[in-house]
């Protein structure tokens, strides 16, 4: 089975999808999926741009409304996940997963899959410390806070995917594991991103509930993107009790722009005797049964049970008398109903509404899903809390909560040089003379994943030959030794080279690449910026960051 995978999307499905067809009729192949690993941008109309934590003069609708509204289907099964920059009203009404559109899957908060036998996993969003144990409160109307808390990773989905026992063929985060960088060609990504060095020296770049996840799940390949860079790694576990040492080939990927390295496609052998579309996991589903008590809706933080005498049951993992009941609930049906239905209008180019308000509700997918195995609808719960109760509140009384993790480096920027130069404009990106440059971001707080929107100036998969993309074993000097098949692309397609003339707008970066070269200059935060003196013509206004900056309030990429 081929799937294609694609780093960063940001609403450009239609330049995705012509990329494949123009792929397959090159190299004379069939694509059978694609993966998205965030920032997929599921923009119905102009309420949910408001959703939406982009700066306001990169709210674009892009194309993923023609295949909501049924103007197009997706030519090839999609699965994806969340990232840093999603219409997360939307997102939100399916926090089990569901169809976004005909032929577009997205996998919830958390979740599992299976596609023709391979089972496929993914976690959306990324790691803040600050967040991690909280509940998932925010719910629309968001505020500047909670636009942005909404999509980082809670302990409760952590928690969940850790109770998985069975092997895992492929599992999607959009912010790297902490400490993947070690197990590839490690120069060569700070060749690229220099101001990541800091942070890789010190083994702080990265999400640490995502290592912990590739520890435990030890699946055959794990694919991200947030970056915006090409990095592969071999990942060697060692074995655990009397099974067999396992391989994760890990790889990453940029975002869909013109000469970026945006989209490999992976052979994968499929099994035969497995059903043909999209179809429901009964361990994960039977854990979600088990865990749905434990979910909460409150800012408050949430401590997973642990076997101290004080839980009743602190081991989730589905047992067989557990997924017998869920496929017997599902009168053994694993297939995923196509019950994909619209909810809010779509946009219409002729007819825009800009004052059309964000929507927020119960999807009747999730409702559907919910009353057939038991499970909690987040949205239905929230509705039932009354207002103002303890904890509902996008803050709390736990914000000096310590991490869990004992290297996390909550306040501090290790990639940060306190003289550095910054301007106020966080998502401008341009080009240095070679084509080399960074879209620094930098942040006061780096739990994780730092450095969220660096944009490398690299050829786009296949633009010229990239040559493999996982590294070999360490000490093997051969890149066969991976056993990877990745086919890269060698031209990028006609909607590359010139724009069509309906689109909305470029994604973010995309007016930048036309302009002549210029030296690129890190961006600065939005508590750090100050307005442009009078008669500047909207010059960005220059000043210095010193250590002061780093006790700021975080800004997320």
């Amino acid at each position: 089975m081929r799937i294609a995978v694609e780093g960063c999307c940001h609403g450009e499905l239609d330049k995705i999808y012509e990329t494949i067809a123009y792929l397959e009729e090159k190299e004379e192949l069939k694509v059978d999926l694609l993966l998205c690993c965030g920032d997929f941008q599921a923009v119905r109309n102009e309420g949910d741009l408001k959703c939406m934590a982009v700066p306001a003069k990169y709210r674009s609708m892009q194309t993923f409304y023609k295949y909501y509204s049924g103007e197009k289907k997706a030519p090839v099964l999609t699965i994806f996940i969340g990232g840093n920059h999603e219409a997360s009203n939307h997102l939100q009404e399916l926090p089990y997963g569901g169809w976004v559109a005909p032929n577009i899957y997205y996998l919830g908060y958390a979740g599992v899959v299976r596609y023709r036998g391979v089972r496929i996993g993914g976690i959306s969003g990324i790691f803040k410390s600050h967040d991690y144990r909280k509940g998932h409160h925010e719910f629309p109307p968001y505020d500047p806070e909670t636009m942005r808390s909404v999509y980082h990773i809670r302990n409760i989905d952590v928690f969940k995917l850790k109770q998985i026992r069975m092997p895992v063929d492929v599992f999607m985060s959009h912010d790297w594991p902490r400490g993947i960088y070690h197990h590839g060609h490690t120069e060569e990504l700070l060749r690229k991103k220099k101001f990541l060095r800091r942070e890789v020296e010190s083994d702080t770049l990265g999400s640490p509930a995502a290592a912990e996840l590739l520890d435990h799940l030890q699946p055959g390949y794990w694919f991200s993107a947030h970056l915006h860079v090409k990095f592969a790694a071999v990942v060697q576990h060692a074995a655990k009790a009397n099974g067999a040492s396992r391989t994760t080939k890990f790889l990453s990927l940029d975002k869909c722009l013109p000469y970026r390295e945006f989209l490999q496609v992976v052979e994968i052998p499929d099994r035969s005797d497995s059903a043909a579309g999209l179809e429901y996991d009964p361990e994960w589903l039977a854990i979600l049964k088990s865990t749905d008590s434990l979910q909460k809706t409150t800012a408050h933080p949430w401590v997973p049970p642990q076997n101290n005498g004080l839980h009743l049951r602190w081991n989730f993992s589905a047992s067989e008398a557990e997924m017998t009941a869920v496929v017997d609930e599902l009168s053994g049906e694993l297939t995923v109903p196509d019950n994909f239905s619209r909810t809010v209008l779509a946009y219409d180019p002729a007819n825009p509404r800009p004052r059309t308000p964000p929507s927020h509700g119960a999807n009747p997918q999730t409702t559907e899903l919910c009353a057939t195995l038991g499970l909690t609808d987040l949205y239905a719960r929230r509705v039932s809390e009354p207002e103002g109760a303890p904890g509902t509140a996008a803050g709390g009384d736990d914000e000096d909560e310590p991490s869990e993790y004992p290297t996390d480096v909550s306040g501090l920027s290790n990639s940060c040089n306190p003289d550095e130069i910054t301007i106020e404009d966080e998502w401008e990106e341009e080009e240095d003379g070679d084509g080399e440059g960074v879209d620094e971001k930098r942040h006061p707080e780096r739990d994780a994943a730092a450095a969220a929107e660096p944009s490398p100036g690299s050829p786009p998969a296949g633009a010229r030959p990239s040559g493999p993309a996982v590294p070999p074993e360490p000490g093997s000097g051969d890149s066969s030794a991976c056993r990877v098949s990745l086919r890269p692309l060698n031209l990028p397609p006609p909607s590359h080279l010139a724009r069509p003339g309906g689109d909305a707008g470029p994604a973010d970066g995309e007016e930048e690449e036309a302009l002549p070269p210029t030296v690129r200059i890190p961006k600065r935060t939005s508590d750090e910026r100050e307005a442009a003196p009078a008669g500047t013509g909207g010059t960005p206004r220059i000043k210095r960051r010193n250590q002061e900056i780093y006790a700021a309030p975080e800004e997320d990429d």
